[in-house]
């Protein structure tokens, strides 16, 4: 994850981080893409972040089950000149900005931290000393 995501983000960046979410989102829908690996894949922004100066954004995503995750990666990557093209003439902005993909990690974090919590060993030390004396009577 970025360093960007932890800082307050103005409420410009949040609505043209949005906005660029949903036209990415659109984009990839429509499957109309000269990849082969994009045409076929299921993508999903989860959130963008763009930095003050709204020239530049990074894009999170995931592939639908999270197959060929890094093959996915890389093609959207190749496909950044395309997607800011188009982008541009979808959202009113001054500068299209430049775009960054990166894929989503936050849901394999909170996947292990469940997985932690749900550990027997885990669970018996969060356990209040109130629930485990009441468990000796």
């Amino acid at each position: 994850m970025s360093k960007q995501r932890n800082r307050e983000h103005s409420q410009r960046q949040l609505r043209v981080g949005e906005e660029l979410r949903h036209g990415l989102a659109e984009l990839l829908e429509r499957g109309d893409m000269r990849d082969p690996v994009l045409r076929d894949a299921r993508v999903t922004v989860t959130v963008v972040d763009v930095s003050p100066d709204l020239r530049n954004a990074t894009a999170f995503i995931v592939p639908l089950g999270g197959e060929h995750a890094e093959e996915i990666l890389a093609a959207m990557r190749r496909a950044a000149p395309y997607f800011r093209n188009r982008l541009a003439k979808m959202i009113e902005l001054r500068f299209a900005p430049e775009i960054r993909f990166e894929l989503d990690r936050s849901f394999d974090h909170a996947a292990k931290i469940d997985r932690l919590l749900h550990d027997p060993q885990v669970a018996r030390d969060l356990e209040s000393p109130d629930e485990s004396d009441s468990s000796k009577e």
